[in-house]
């Protein structure tokens, strides 16, 4: 059996059993004052020179420069995340070495031209999977009054999971944009967004998000 077959045949088992108990049934939905997130789209991690790098991101990347025009004309919150270079990097993380690869360097922490952040948007760096974890976010949604957190970036079973899962803890609402989340692997994001949709956070397509962010009030009125 190919893979992915398998694996479509597994989530709907899993769903079928979700459904039967009567559970994960449920839907965040929108709030009225979103913030959007970019995770980790810096060279490290869309740049295959890079032992870590996926050319495999270049569809979320696509995706997260159409959500940033509506975002930015609404005025929505929007904020970025990398990791700090470190010469001696974390284990089991992005910046492992590996021969015949670029070397970890500042670049690779550099967000991506392609979806480069406005002079006034916020680049947090962080050290954990999550973006919540050891950093401010938190504080700029409060003084934002965020409900709803749209969440993009990679990689989909780590980073994007973990924040997913601490927005919830943190009463927001969130909210997964499936194109424009993406991970090295085909089979673990697709496991892990059927996963989350399940139990951490609503996970929407591209269009809908898009109708969203263009039905917010205009800046000046929020």
């Amino acid at each position: 059996m190919d893979p992915m077959e398998g694996l479509r045949a597994a989530m709907a088992s899993v769903e079928a059993y979700y459904k039967k108990q009567g559970i994960f049934q449920g839907r965040f939905g929108f709030g009225k004052r979103p913030a959007l997130v970019v995770i980790d789209m810096a060279y490290g991690w869309t740049d295959p020179a890079y032992a870590g790098g996926s050319a495999r991101l270049d569809s979320a990347i696509e995706a997260i420069r159409r959500l940033l025009v509506p975002a930015r004309a609404k005025g929505v919150p929007i904020i970025y995340t990398t990791s700090p270079f470190q010469e001696t990097p974390q284990l089991k993380s992005a910046a492992d070495f590996s021969p015949g690869f670029r070397q970890w360097d500042r670049r690779a922490c550099e967000i991506d031209e392609r979806v480069r952040p406005a002079k006034s948007e916020l680049i947090i760096e962080k050290e954990h999977a999550s973006a919540f974890a050891g950093t401010a976010l938190v504080g700029h949604l409060i003084g934002n009054q965020i409900d709803t957190l749209l969440i993009t970036g990679c990689s989909t079973s780590a980073c994007v999971r973990a924040t997913a899962t601490d927005a919830k803890s943190v009463q927001l609402r969130p909210i997964i944009v499936r194109e424009a989340v993406q991970d090295r692997s085909d089979i673990a994001h697709e496991w892990t967004l059927f996963d989350i949709q399940a139990r951490f956070a609503d996970v929407i397509g591209l269009g809908e998000a898009l109708n969203y962010l263009q039905s917010l009030p205009a800046k000046d009125k929020r």
